[in-house]
């Protein structure tokens, strides 16, 4: 007797298998396959449309090989994962509300869902693509995002959003269209990487999201690269800005952030854009073909510079300030393509100091009509004395150890062919409604 009694409490004590359901499209079929389903068993979608929203409310992996298409008919969000381990992959998410407020979504993960994984999936014509809304630890990869073309840029929805969800991994997704590639805020220890971002406001958007990073990503033809705003201890490492129109890479009020082997190049405004940003580490970058390779202001501090590459910028640096600021780390500086140097004793680092701004620079910045007075004698005389006699010089940039080699950042051949097909949009004048030198635009 005991020994059946033992029996039978193990029988009753283990899991019940996973089971695997296959879902047939149609009205109400996929909402009745969830709430028949017990936690863990597997739904299978077959091709065909399935009509929703749904909400998924238990552990349940849904799985289609792509002809699968769940429609939100104009109504919130499409797919609402309201549980732990959910997976959705292999579907293709279409037709969420248009509520901008209410984070209308593609797919939306809600807080208290952990470890959803949102795999392999298409999501078209959606508010936002994917948000993730609090949902701990969340895996969101290989998926391709295509989102809404309002004629209006900033009233589309972003591919991803990120809220108050810390241990989101982001990596190898397409970002199409829509406002923001990713847009991350309020959160924390996220990982974004090797995601590809074009024809986007902005192609990753942080605010107040600390110790992360942003690695191997791609923008290209984006109003902005890598936006670093409000966030702490980001790791932002080689990615790549390619004809984007404002700035490749912009910290605005972040601070101690690892800013390496990035590539900068073409069509942009400012490379590089420093604002109010404190104690970073901007090193082995190459910044080619922009307006000004270096916008440096705002009272920024303790930042150190070395082994970067600036290539044929209009204008290297501008340095809006009165400090003296030096630019190199223990005898190495960085590359610069206007500073005419020699190297007598072959070291790799160019005899002579660069300085990239002098006075009349200052006076230019804050005057733009003295530029009628650029080629004047006088002119020309004040800057060959501060040339001749650097301790006239006001406060600025300087290098003391430049670099004679820039290092070199490839780009695939497949990349480069999309950056080609950008190339000169700016020039057109098509700028949507953006203003992105209002810093207050989120």
């Amino acid at each position: 007797m005991r020994a059946c009694l033992t029996a039978l409490f193990v029988l009753l004590s283990a899991p019940l298998q996973a089971a695997e359901v296959h879902v047939a499209p149609g009205q109400g079929t996929l909402a009745s396959a969830i709430a028949g389903a017990e936690p863990g068993d597997v739904l299978i979608l077959s091709g065909g449309a399935y009509l929703g929203p749904v909400t998924i409310d238990r552990t349940l992996t849904m799985q289609g090989d792509g002809t699968a298409t769940i429609d939100g008919q104009g109504q919130g969000s499409v797919v609402t994962i309201d549980a732990d381990d959910v997976v959705l992959t292999g579907l293709h998410v279409t037709g969420s509300g248009k509520v901008n407020q209410d984070l209308d979504a593609g797919i939306k993960i809600l807080k208290g869902a952990d470890r959803a994984r949102i795999e392999g999936n298409r999501l078209t014509d959606n508010m936002h693509g994917i948000d993730v809304h609090g949902g701990l630890d969340s895996l969101v990869r290989g998926n391709a995002i295509e989102g809404r073309k309002n004629p209006r840029m900033n009233e589309r929805g972003n591919g991803i959003y990120i809220w108050n969800s810390p241990g989101t991994v982001i990596e190898g997704n397409s970002v199409r269209w829509g406002r923001d590639g990713i847009f991350s805020n309020a959160s924390k220890t996220g990982t974004y990487r090797n995601n590809l971002f074009r024809d986007l406001r902005f192609a990753v958007h942080y605010m107040y999201t600390h110790d992360s990073e942003v690695s191997g990503n791609i923008s290209i033809g984006n109003h902005l690269g890598f936006a670093i705003m409000f966030s702490n201890r980001v790791v932002v490492k080689d990615n790549l800005s390619l004809g984007d129109r404002e700035h490749g890479v912009m910290l605005n009020f972040a601070n101690s952030a690892d800013v390496a082997g990035n590539l900068v190049r073409g069509g942009t405004k400012k490379c590089l854009f420093i604002y109010n940003a404190h104690k970073n580490l901007i090193a082995n970058n190459r910044f080619q073909d922009c307006g000004i390779g270096i916008h440096f202001t705002a009272g920024s501090e303790r930042n150190m510079l070395t082994g970067n590459a600036f290539i044929a910028n209009q204008e290297q640096v501008k340095y809006v300030g009165t400090r003296f600021m030096e630019w190199s780390f223990e005898g190495r500086g960085n590359y610069w393509s206007d500073h005419p140097a020699f190297d007598l004793n072959g070291d790799g680092i160019a005899d002579g100091v660069y300085r990239p701004n002098d006075l009349m620079d200052h006076i230019l910045w804050s005057q733009p009509a003295a530029a009628l007075l650029t080629g004047s004698p006088a002119v020309q005389l004040v800057r060959w004395s501060q040339s001749s006699f650097p301790a006239i010089l006001p406060g600025g940039v300087t290098d003391s150890h430049p670099l004679m080699q820039p290092l070199t950042i490839p780009v695939p051949d497949d990349i480069a062919a999309m950056e080609a097909e950008v190339a000169g949009r700016w020039a057109k004048g098509s700028y949507d409604d953006i203003d992105l030198e209002d810093l207050g635009t989120h």
